[in-house]
């Protein structure tokens, strides 16, 4: 979709862009209304019939008879009979601010040329998130009912209706026309729809995104029965053919219907005016976290039903309705409880435990709460009505509470101090080596906590480290529920144990053919490559890339082990390690307040400033290292301080190759020393080790190229290869890839677009070439 407005479009560049845009629109309904499997959100569904509408407004001579403007759903399923409806099903127009909500009642004002002092009545109503479904009774007895279908001819689901208890058979009360046809929502509450998932995932069935995709798709099964075993419910709210009138009034047909037999929706309430309208919506989203049922928004209609009928409609809509929606990535909800999760390494994450609420057509129960100090900030309590939020496949967060909501008694809550654990170990807050605290808080009982054995067993399974195929969490959980795997070397000894396995096969859902599969799954990475086997190990702030940097600069498990080995008897003091941690200092800034070592104070003059006195005594230093060391440090006695104590706290020889390994660093590498200066670890390894046939050696880079030992930076598009791919071989060649122009960069390629980066190559007279160009130069690889 073009961003360019219509106006400025020629009729040709039009004309594509309606077609385009019916084609995709029609994908979209199909997928919608016949196939319950949406592929966008609403909001984006929108956004698209929002940019139809825009240029058939502009270009109206272009409009055709498939136009989307002209469609509502989709065609029906030819799984049902067709069943054409007395009245249309027609669909509204969309509203989506508060000037919108008041243009609605500005036009109305305007249609039936109403003096200003005349007021007009509407209900507002909330909009029901399930499935449009029609019933038609005659005499008071239901005899037929369908889906919407594309608004004028739908889905016979007569009998899929009638096991949907909320639908009578037979109206009661009395004043109902010989015949009508009754209108409405058929939904799933949240409680039936985490039911009816859970069950459906246990038998290993399919599984729905959201309450209204699961009740499109239990009403249109083909055999009753099974929709009679789904929990479906049904508001009414309006009504298509009928006999003969029966109100005048939409709040009085509305209160008919309830009469009948019939649940109409308890929120929904009569308002007068444009400012009705605003404080209708405001009401129906501050009721919305304390319904059981999702709703997407509010329906405002004009409540005279005379006047329904002079308005009439527009093509696919009536002008006497508009649905206001909520905003599509947003929703508020109750904050109902907050756990604690503890990780692979100890970190203790607070989790939000919600009411659920539909956001960007996906049900969100839980949301990340980060931290204490993020709970505190945020003030959030236990009972809050919470602004939740989620983008695209952004992890849902809480961006605050509303004040105006909050219930009485509710009290800040309180951060255990003891992990969740059997144990009840201590939660420590984390430091930094050089002493300073973290936001981040851990369980101190290490791998006696059963929660970071079981989370740390998932990383070694996991797909990016050993990746054994079928050994998922439910069966990893399992075995070590059992007390069979409790470390990583414990998953191979299961595959030679066999008076487990004799106990598998007894065990109900393990089969001979699975556990032959998985016996094998884990015998095929007994062989693993090195850069792999760092990774499982699940040392913190080692991942994947600094795992294949490992794996490339010690080349074999022996001399990564011995090394990591020396390098924990080696590790550096807080002084040394509160220099590497400071922002704006560096590598070269370090080795000089080492040299300086605070041992020169007498050749400073004490009468300069501190800065001066800074440059004086250490000249390799440049203004930001300066300003970094008196922002922390603060005087020149605490600065020669830690100088002195830096240089007797320096690491050893081992420690710095470890920690100057390209993309390694100071943090990754005290995380590794770390890890193998406790006794346990060591232990794990050695267990681990004798159970693998082999560590894969990292294959050698090369060094015959014309690229090898040479930095390289990507910049633009590449026309022939996709970004990873031109990395992936540049790196096979011996070179190395980075993603910043520098004095140190050997080779710029550049492809169209190339901007800030191929200027820097310019200004420091780096060789820049064309992809055409390094093709040539490497022989295509």
């Amino acid at each position: 979709m073009t961003d360019k407005p219509a106006a400025d479009l020629s009729e040709a560049e039009a004309v594509e862009e309606l077609t385009r845009l019916a084609d995709e629109l029609a994908r979209h309904d199909i997928a919608y209304h016949r196939e319950d499997a949406p592929t966008i959100s609403d909001a984006e569904y929108d956004a698209l019939k929002r940019r139809n509408t825009e240029l058939e407004t502009a270009f109206p001579h272009l409009v055709r008879d498939n136009s989307p403007s002209l469609r509502v759903g989709a065609a029906r399923s030819e799984q049902f009979a067709p069943v054409e409806h007395g009245v249309p099903m027609l669909s509204l127009d969309n509203a989506f601010s508060n000037e919108d909500a008041l243009e609605f009642d500005a036009r109305i004002r305007r249609f039936l040329r109403l003096s200003g002092a005349e007021e007009i009545g509407y209900t507002a109503e909330p909009k029901i998130d399930g499935l449009s479904a029609s019933l038609r009774y005659e005499k008071g007895v239901f005899v037929q009912g369908a889906t919407r279908g594309d608004g004028r001819v739908g889905e016979d689901v007569t009998e899929n209706l009638r096991t949907i208890a909320d639908i009578p058979g037979r109206l009661s009360g009395s004043g109902w026309p010989d015949v009508i046809e009754i209108r409405g929502e058929v939904y799933l509450g949240h409680e039936e729809f985490a039911a009816l998932n859970a069950a459906n995932a246990a038998a290993g069935l399919k599984t729905y995104a959201n309450p209204r995709n699961s009740a499109a798709g239990s009403l249109r099964q083909i055999d009753p029965k099974i929709t009679a075993t789904r929990p479906l419910k049904f508001f009414a709210y309006a009504w298509g053919l009928i006999s003969e009138p029966f109100a005048q009034t939409q709040w009085e047909a509305l209160a008919k219907l309830k009469d009948w037999g019939f649940k109409t929706t308890p929120e929904s309430r009569r308002v007068v005016s444009g400012q009705g309208l605003l404080d209708a919506y405001s009401a129906m989203e501050a009721v919305r976290p304390h319904l059981g049922y999702d709703i997407d928004g509010v329906v405002y209609k004009v409540d005279r039903l005379d006047w329904q009928h002079r308005l009439g409609f527009i093509t696919r809509t009536p002008r006497w309705a508009v649905a206001r929606k909520f905003p599509a990535e947003q929703a508020r909800t109750i904050l109902e409880a907050i756990d604690i999760q503890v990780g692979r390494t100890g970190a203790i994450t607070p989790v939000a435990r919600l009411h659920p609420v539909t956001v960007g057509g996906v049900v969100v129960v839980n949301a990340t709460l980060h931290n204490a100090d993020e709970i505190a900030r945020k003030d959030v309590r236990i009972g809050d009505t919470v602004i939740l939020q989620r983008a695209g496949d952004v992890i849902p967060q809480i961006l605050g509470y509303v004040p105006e909501e909050r219930p009485a008694g509710a009290v800040p809550y309180e951060f255990p101090t003891v992990c969740p654990c059997d144990l009840k170990t201590p939660i420590v807050k984390e430091t930094t080596a050089a002493g300073a605290e973290t936001v981040v808080r851990r369980c101190s009982g290490e791998f006696a906590c059963p929660f970071q054995r079981i989370e740390h067993l998932r990383h070694f399974v996991s797909r990016r480290a050993y990746d054994i195929e079928g050994l998922g969490e439910k069966q990893l959980t399992f075995f070590f529920e059992k007390g069979w795997v409790a470390e990583p070397a414990d998953i191979f000894r299961l595959a030679r144990d066999e008076e487990k396995l004799a106990e598998l096969r007894a065990t109900d859902g393990y089969g001979e053919t699975s556990i032959s599969n998985l016996v094998a799954a884990i015998n095929a990475k007994r062989r693993i490559p090195l850069d792999r086997f760092i990774f499982g190990l699940g040392v913190r702030h080692v991942g994947e890339t600094t795992s294949m940097a490992l794996a490339r600069h010690f080349e074999t498990v022996d001399r990564f082990i011995a090394v990591a080995n020396a390098a924990a008897a080696q590790r550096a003091g807080g002084g040394y390690l509160a220099l590497t941690e400071l922002e704006g200092l560096g590598p070269t800034g370090v080795r000089a307040v080492l040299d300086f070592g605070g041992n020169d104070l007498g050749l400073v003059p004490d009468d300069v400033s501190l800065d001066k006195r800074l440059q004086l005594a250490i000249p390799k230093l440049n203004s930001r290292a300066r300003a970094a060391l008196i922002e922390r440090f603060g005087d020149w006695d605490a600065i020669a301080a830690v100088a002195r104590e830096a240089a007797a706290q320096a690491p050893g020889e081992d420690f710095r190759e470890l920690s100057g390994v390209d993309a390694v660093g100071p943090v990754a590498a005290r995380m590794i020393a770390e890890f193998f200066a406790e006794p346990h670890n060591h232990a794990k390894v050695d267990a681990l080790l004798a159970q693998l046939d082999e560590v894969i050696p990292a294959e050698r880079p090369k060094t015959d190229t014309a690229v090898a030992g040479k930095t390289i930076v990507f910049t633009g598009s590449l026309e022939k290869m996709t970004r990873d791919e031109a990395k992936a071989q540049a790196e096979a060649l011996g070179a190395k890839v980075s993603g910043s122009v520098s004095k140190k960069t050997d080779l710029v390629v550049a492809g169209p677009g190339a901007g800030s980066k191929l200027k820097t190559a310019t200004d420091l007279g780096v060789q820049v070439m064309t992809e055409d160009e390094w093709l040539a130069l490497v022989g295509g690889g």
